[in-house]
C-alpha cells in the first residue's frame, strides 16, 4: 500500500480514498453543510471538527484549502440553481420564467445562509461559482431580451439589473433572517415591481458590473 501511495505521488495519479477516509470526508461535508446553513461560510474548522467528532488533522487532510471544502460542499446546490435558470428558459412567458427562477433561487438561499453568501459574493468566489455565473448570465440575458420584446420589461434592462435585485433582496434576507425570515419575499415583490415599471436612469450596466457586484473579478 505504501508503494502505491508513493507511485501516486510520483505520477500524479489520484487514488480513491480508503473506506474510512471517505466516511470521514462525507461526515465532514454533512457537518459543514449543517453549520454553514445556519451560521454562514465563516464557520471555523475547529467548530466543524468538534461537531463532527474528529480531530483538526482529519479536517485539514481532507480539505487543506478552504476553497476545496466550499466547492465540494456547494457544487451540487449550485448545479440545482443552474438547472432552475435552464428550466426558466423553457417557459413561454419570459417574465414568469425570470421571476420564478429568482424566487426559487432565493428560497434555496433562505434554507442555506452559506450558499446565499457564496452566490452573492460575500466570501472569496470559488471556481464553481464563477462557472455558474458564466453559464447563467447568457440564459438570463435571453430571457430579459424576450421580456423586453414582449413589453414586460423596459428597454435597456440587462442581467446586471437582475443581479442588483438579487444582491438587494439577499441583503434583506441576511439582515432579517433571525427575526423575520420571510421578509425577503416582500422585498423581492417590491423590487421586481419597481424594475418592471421603472424608467431606468443612466446607461444600461454591462456584464462587467455583475462580476463587481458579486465580488468575483476586479
Amino acid at each position: 500500500m505504501e508503494f502505491l501511495f508513493h507511485m501516486a505521488r510520483v505520477t500524479g495519479v489520484t487514488l480513491p480514498l480508503r473506506r474510512d477516509a471517505e466516511r470521514n470526508r462525507q461526515l465532514l461535508l454533512r457537518t459543514a453543510d449543517e453549520l454553514m446553513a445556519t451560521r454562514g461560510l465563516d464557520v471555523p474548522y475547529e467548530d466543524i471538527a468538534r461537531a463532527a467528532g474528529t480531530g483538526m488533522g482529519t479536517v485539514y487532510r481532507r480539505f487543506p484549502n478552504r476553497q476545496d471544502l466550499l466547492d465540494a460542499l456547494f457544487s451540487e446546490h449550485i448545479d440545482t440553481v443552474i438547472g432552475l435558470v435552464e428550466q426558466a428558459a423553457r417557459d413561454d412567458d419570459a417574465w414568469a420564467g425570470l421571476t420564478r427562477f429568482l424566487e426559487r433561487q432565493l428560497e434555496i438561499e433562505a434554507r442555506s445562509r452559506g450558499l446565499g453568501e457564496l452566490l452573492r459574493g460575500q466570501n472569496q468566489a470559488t471556481a464553481v461559482v464563477k462557472r455558474a455565473h458564466e453559464r447563467m448570465t447568457p440564459v438570463v440575458a435571453e430571457l430579459i431580451n424576450r421580456a423586453v420584446r414582449a413589453g414586460q420589461l423596459p428597454a435597456g434592462t440587462t442581467p446586471a439589473d437582475f443581479a442588483t435585485v438579487h444582491v438587494m433582496v439577499g441583503s434583506v434576507m441576511d439582515a432579517s433572517r433571525a427575526f423575520a425570515p420571510e421578509l425577503w419575499r416582500r422585498a423581492l415583490t417590491i423590487a421586481l415591481a419597481g424594475l418592471r415599471h421603472a424608467e431606468l436612469p443612466g446607461d444600461p450596466p454591462d456584464e462587467t458590473i455583475i462580476g463587481r457586484l458579486y465580488n468575483n473579478q476586479d
